[in-house]
């Protein structure tokens, strides 16, 4: 790899990053236009300051685009002269600096403190885990590009500024252990293919004590090497969920997580706030007030639209296809590990046969969707990192003849994010590796080191 953009994923992530830029542009200058032309035609009837949103939406859309486009513009510059570098990584939440963060070295005890100069949610994308890991590419003195490992999501990060606020931040993400942790694989060193997994039927549950002939050689992370990986990135156990209704005794649409998963919150707010409009439409408001109205009700009716076509064609094939297969019977026992996907921080387990050994390798993996409320997503997780569940399902597939599979673990449900992916299938090797990040082996922080801030 001679530079950074030779990553497809990232030349892709670029991309999309400068296209959404355009868009916002486009859209921008449409409402602007649309504005403008609507206050031009009904100059005589509707009041002055009834073009006055949508004209301050197209400005806010045009700076937004343009700012998007100019940082996709350096992000090009930075990623076309450098080439990417693995670190460990801590967030450090706290007051005027949200979005901070502090990368370790590869090969030493040097850190460097950063801000991210990206909305949240777009930070919410590349956000390193309890155990996280991040790529680099750029100067720590002057900013560059941070990415989940595999170069997908890009946001620009700049230093902090501040010699209190940097030896500050510095020392809340020593507390987190972030000089003990192991140095990742560095991206741009060759590493070996991986060989084809070892997969099991998934209605086969074999006992290894009956084997009689030589075992395979492991390929890939190991059992071993993910529940030590799950456990560190383990969190204490939180305020139990609210219990819900049993799918397997009354319909989806009466299961409080299904209903989320298909939409239907979304098409009851659309619909109050349609009736609320409506009934202010009945009290007979002001003739200068019209034009307001009639803009609150045109955007609340496209959402109602919106949100009702989504459920309909998106959600409800959904939910059926999920409550099919968590109320099959006769489910496989597996082992699961639970780890958490550096794109986004969503819940994923990896399944293992039941009753194998440390040095199994992974059977399937499948992302789930967080149970917990937006503040609190991880709610609702399983309390131990690794344990046993029962998969259910196997009876709706993909186009790609993937499986759509519901494990229960501790008398419940988690609801899938995807179909159930299966070891030796297109990309599970870098899936496995993104989930738990390769590391040297050679290389390790020393706990008597000094760290040098940068």
């Amino acid at each position: 790899m001679t530079c950074a953009l030779d990553v497809e994923e990232t030349a892709r992530a670029l991309e999309r990053y400068r296209r959404r830029a355009g868009g916002l542009i486009l859209a921008g200058l449409a409402t602007v236009a649309l504005a403008g032309g609507l206050g031009a035609v009904f100059a005589d009837t509707w009041p002055r300051g009834a073009v006055t949103l949508p004209l301050a939406l197209g400005i806010v859309s045009l700076i937004g685009g343009a700012a998007s486009l100019f940082g996709a513009r350096r992000m090009r510059r930075t990623l076309g002269a450098g080439t990417w570098s693995a670190h460990p990584a801590a967030t450090v939440g706290g007051k005027g600096h949200a979005t901070s963060l502090v990368l370790r070295a590869p090969d030493g005890p040097e850190t460097w403190p950063l801000a991210a100069v990206a909305t949240r949610q777009r930070y919410e994308l590349v956000r390193p885990g309890p155990d996280g890991v991040l790529w680099w590419c750029g100067d720590p003195r002057v900013g560059g590009v941070l990415a989940p490992p595999g170069g997908g999501a890009l946001i620009w990060a700049k230093p902090l500024r501040g010699e209190r606020v940097r030896r500050r931040i510095v020392a809340r993400a020593e507390a987190q252990g972030l000089l003990h942790r192991p140095a990742p694989m560095q991206p741009q060193r060759p590493e070996a293919e991986p060989g084809p997994a070892v997969v099991q039927e998934p209605t086969v549950v074999q006992d290894p004590s009956l084997s009689t002939g030589p075992r395979p050689p492991v390929s890939g992370p190991t059992y071993a090497v993910l529940a030590a990986h799950a456990q560190r990135q383990a969190e204490p156990p939180g305020k139990a969920p609210r219990p819900e209704a049993d799918v397997r005794e009354v319909p989806w649409w009466r299961v409080r997580s299904l209903r989320r998963i298909a939409g239907v919150p979304s098409v009851l707010i659309a619909l109050g706030f349609c009736a609320a409009l409506g009934a202010v439409a009945l009290t007979g408001p002001s003739e200068r007030d019209l034009p307001k109205l009639y803009f609150a009700g045109a955007v609340s009716l496209a959402g109602l639209v919106f949100s009702g076509y989504r459920m309909l064609t998106a959600g409800r094939p959904t939910v059926r296809v999920l409550t099919r297969a968590a109320t099959t019977f006769t489910p496989v026992p597996r082992r699961y590990v639970l780890l958490y996907d550096p794109h986004g921080g969503g819940p994923v387990l990896v399944f293992f046969s039941m009753h194998g050994g440390l040095d199994d390798v992974p059977e399937g993996v499948l992302p789930l969707v967080p149970p917990g409320p937006p503040k609190h997503p991880r709610r609702g997780l399983p309390a131990l990192p690794v344990g046993p569940a029962g998969l259910h399902g196997w009876r709706d597939l993909t186009r790609d003849g993937d499986a759509f599979v519901v494990p229960w673990i501790d008398g419940r449900p988690l609801w899938p994010a995807g179909p159930y992916q299966e070891a030796g299938g297109k990309g599970f090797p870098a899936l496995l590796d993104r989930l738990a990040p390769p590391v040297e082996a050679h290389t390790s922080t020393s706990s008597s080191s000094k760290p040098r801030i940068t």
